[in-house]
């Protein structure tokens, strides 16, 4: 039982996600009692054992779909009957999905920040609200929320970053947005959301390039960001931004993205770009106006 302990706690300080099996029930001649234990790591080990065999995998299979689906079941196997095994006897398991609390920083305390914070929030995200300016990042507009008042690069390059970590920046500059672009494309975190037009972020990624003299990783951006719901107010653009981290955390891939930044070389994408219908910006003082 220590090994699955051990490796439990190793996994949500490095905020990873993965999936317990216990044993709840076990009658008859069973491999393992009441009490046994398998962890499915983040990165597919497996630690503990609930009797090894056909019931283990079977077992193992459904651990895989409660992580990336994230919802609880309860499973019963006849062990004769339903995996064929000799023991005879049955087992129920109740599989849980393992995480630690994703974590939102909005870099920015604009007008889509604060209903995308509040939203975030409602779905179970820890939210820091990262933004210099008193008066935009107070505690009446991001209640429940933790608020840092100091430039965003700061906060993050001193911040343990992991796969529980989401970034969204909206800054109130344009150049902010890219400095803090360029570090986050660089940080080890789950998600790096970009508000803003499509023509912004292949502009941004193009200076980015120049500066470092490569083109960055662009695998986790998504910009423009959240999902094509034809959203343009704020609290429409914070719904838009929230379903998307909700449909990446469940591992739902059929939606449709806004996000156009992704992997192709650089150049190709600003040419293809030509002059799309600009992204509605976060408000006054940010994004694209």
């Amino acid at each position: 039982m220590l090994p699955v302990t051990e490796a439990l706690l190793e996994l949500l300080r490095n905020g990873q996600a993965g999936a317990l099996a216990t044993v709840v029930q076990a009658s008859g001649s069973t491999p393992q009692p009441a009490g046994a234990r398998l962890l499915l790591c983040a990165d597919g080990r497996a630690v503990g054992t609930i009797g090894g065999g056909a019931i283990e995998h079977a077992v193992l299979a459904e651990l895989r779909e409660v992580q990336q689906r994230q919802v609880a079941r309860l499973r019963h196997w006849d062990l004769a009957r339903d995996l064929g095994m000799c023991c005879g006897g049955s087992m129920s398991l109740f599989l849980e999905p393992i995480a630690a609390t994703p974590r939102l920083w909005l870099c920015g305390a604009g007008h889509v920040a604060q209903p995308t914070a509040a939203l975030a929030r409602s779905v179970g995200f820890e939210l820091t609200v990262i933004d210099e300016r008193e008066e935009w990042n107070t505690a009446e507009r991001f209640p429940g929320c933790r608020r840092e008042l100091e430039d965003p690069l700061g906060v993050l390059s001193r911040a343990e970053l992991g796969a529980r970590d989401w970034l969204l920046i909206s800054t109130h500059e344009h150049r902010l947005d890219e400095d803090v672009l360029c570090a986050a494309l660089k940080l080890p975190v789950r998600y790096v959301g970009l508000v803003g037009s499509r023509r912004k972020a292949y502009r941004l990624l193009q200076r980015i390039t120049a500066r470092e003299g490569a083109p960055p990783d662009t695998s986790r951006l998504y910009a423009p960001v959240g999902l094509n719901l034809g959203a343009l107010s704020p609290a429409e653009l914070a719904v838009s931004i929230v379903a998307e981290l909700v449909a990446l955390r469940h591992g739902v891939a059929s939606l449709e993205h806004l996000r156009a930044a992704r992997g192709a070389p650089l150049a190709r994408q600003a040419e293809s770009a030509g002059e799309p219908a600009e992204q509605v910006d976060s408000g006054p003082e940010e994004g694209d106006e």
